[in-house]
């Protein structure tokens, strides 16, 4: 009589084989998500930089700028302070997008912009350079 089913050895070798891919894919993944968010964000400071731009364009003065955007959002919220640096003055802004809560540990740190257009970053791991950060 023949008997259906799997034996002990290979269910642990399935489970083993799921546990290595697991193990593997999941810091990816997470990798992932953590590169997404550090796009919106750098998508987000330049929206924010163009609005203070046209308001410079309209006012001739940056003062007195709240920029919105439609990517100040909850979700963003958890994962990004977006905000000046400073209070804006006449000629000069700078905006900057701190990581927060599950960002906190991102390599690329703080992005900032000013009304010149330069991109940098603050608090990036060793290696990594705002042109590096920007384009990720």
């Amino acid at each position: 009589m023949k008997q259906i089913g799997f034996t002990l050895i290979e269910l642990m070798i399935t489970v083993a084989i799921i546990g290595i891919l697991s193990a593997i894919a999941y810091p990816s993944y997470q990798n992932s998500v953590r590169q997404s968010w550090r796009s919106n964000a750098a998508s987000c400071l330049i929206e924010l930089a163009q609005a203070m731009e046209r308001r410079y364009t309209a006012t001739s003065s940056y003062t007195g700028a709240v920029p919105t955007s439609g990517c100040n959002t909850a979700e963003m919220a958890t994962r990004y302070t977006i905000g000046f640096t400073s209070t804006p003055t006449a000629t000069t802004f700078a905006l900057q997008a701190a990581p927060t809560g599950p960002q906190a540990g991102d390599d690329c740190g703080t992005f900032t912009i000013n009304q010149m257009g330069q991109r940098g970053v603050t608090g990036a791991a060793t290696g990594n350079t705002a042109g590096t950060c920007w384009r990720r």
